[in-house]
């Protein structure tokens, strides 16, 4: 128990310290502080720290944190936006939106085809739980195993497959590869700058005076008024649906926090984006720290492969309809990661490149994946169920 309370604490101060550290060290500004939140969360979990504490306390600690980080994150990066600007890059959004879903639909058919006679049962049923989490993520993706009525062993075996080949690509992005897809996919940036106070030399976050008196006070209203959007959107998530739903509240905090962007006082307030990214980098290492490879077995392997074909699959051919469509590297990424990985990832992804310009294309994009992908997830499967011999 004292080793959960200990990782536990690890998760919530660390962001902080990265945070200290990002105006002093060069090498902490030059990595990143997604990457080096990433690390730190490897550690844990390559480094059996995480194993060592008490599993359902620490499981609980992990949820609650993963459940309320990216909610008050995604208003308090949004609060100093000005997106009257953002419709200028609406067109192109679209176009990686739509790129983005015909490539995943393509891949998962031809994948379901080309091992189809390899000995993967429910091959079908599988399928459509690749498209689902492909355009929805987690939420998607254990709604299509309960209507497609999927084995859980089979379930929780693709989710952590699906794991294991996102994972290296988010890593991947943030650790610098956004920097290649810029070069592949040179075109200007449509998107307009939605931030109202001037980027640093040292990227997309400003740590300086963020722990001053003087802005700390009107940076804890932006966190209230977060606080307050969660409130209302769980509230409204009740009302609606009975259950606290993902989709429902991360729509209603970003429309909510839209909104409010629309006020000079709300723009105006100061490190309210540099907050939501501490509350992102705790998202970070805890996502990290349950990173496990245990999963992987030999007659498991065929699996794997089916579910890495799709993901490089997609990737590619989105990456072909954006070069056709002169869509720039940044938007391309955060498309990708919008669709294959959900919105909670674009703030961190975002972060790393250092290009707010995206931040809402991005979320948009992954909102509209969750609206789609269980739809698209059991339309697919049923659409394969008739081939399967």
């Amino acid at each position: 128990m004292a080793i959960s309370i200990i990782i536990t604490i690890i998760y919530v101060l660390t962001p902080v310290l990265i945070a200290a550290a990002y105006q002093r060290s060069q090498f902490v500004r030059r990595a990143g502080t997604v990457i080096i939140a990433y690390a730190v969360g490897l550690v844990l979990a390559l480094g059996g720290f995480v194993k060592m504490g008490n599993v359902p306390a620490l499981e609980s600690a992990q949820n609650l944190i993963m459940d309320i980080s990216v909610p008050l994150a995604i208003p308090l990066m949004l609060f100093n936006c000005n997106f009257r600007l953002w419709t200028r890059s609406l067109p192109k959004t679209v176009v990686a939106l739509v790129g983005g879903l015909l490539s995943i639909t393509v891949s998962v058919v031809v994948a379901f085809f080309a091992f189809r006679n390899s000995g993967i049962g429910g091959l079908d049923r599988i399928s459509g739980l690749m498209m689902g989490i492909y355009t929805g993520g987690t939420l998607n993706f254990f709604a299509l195993g309960s209507a497609l009525r999927v084995d859980e062993s089979v379930i929780l075996l693709v989710y952590a497959f699906e794991m294991l080949v996102t994972f290296p690509l988010i890593m991947f992005i943030v650790a610098g590869g956004y920097r290649l897809f810029r070069r592949l996919l040179p075109f200007p940036d449509e998107s307009v700058t939605l931030h109202s106070d001037v980027e640093t030399d040292g990227g997309v976050e400003d740590y300086s005076h963020f722990f001053a008196r003087r802005t700390f006070g009107r940076t804890m209203l932006g966190l209230l008024l977060a606080v307050l959007f969660l409130a209302v959107a769980a509230g409204l998530s009740l009302l609606i649906t009975g259950v606290l739903s993902e989709l429902v509240i991360i729509l209603v905090i970003t429309t909510l926090a839209i909104a409010a962007s629309f006020s000079e006082r709300v723009r105006a307030l100061p490190k309210t984006f540099e907050l939501g990214m501490v509350f992102i980098l705790m998202f970070s290492i805890v996502v990290a720290s349950k990173f496990d490879v245990s999963c992987l077995n030999s007659s498991a392997l065929t699996l794997m492969c089916f579910v890495l074909t799709i993901m490089c699959t997609t990737v590619l051919l989105h990456f072909i309809i954006c070069r056709l469509f002169h869509i720039s590297g940044d938007l391309f990424t955060v498309s990708n990661i919008g669709l294959l990985c959900s919105p909670p990832f674009i703030p961190p992804v975002v972060g790393a490149m250092g290009n707010r310009k995206v931040l809402i294309s991005g979320i948009i994009i992954g909102l509209v994946g969750y609206a789609v992908g269980t739809y698209l997830g059991i339309s697919v499967a049923y659409l394969l169920k008739s081939f399967v011999d």
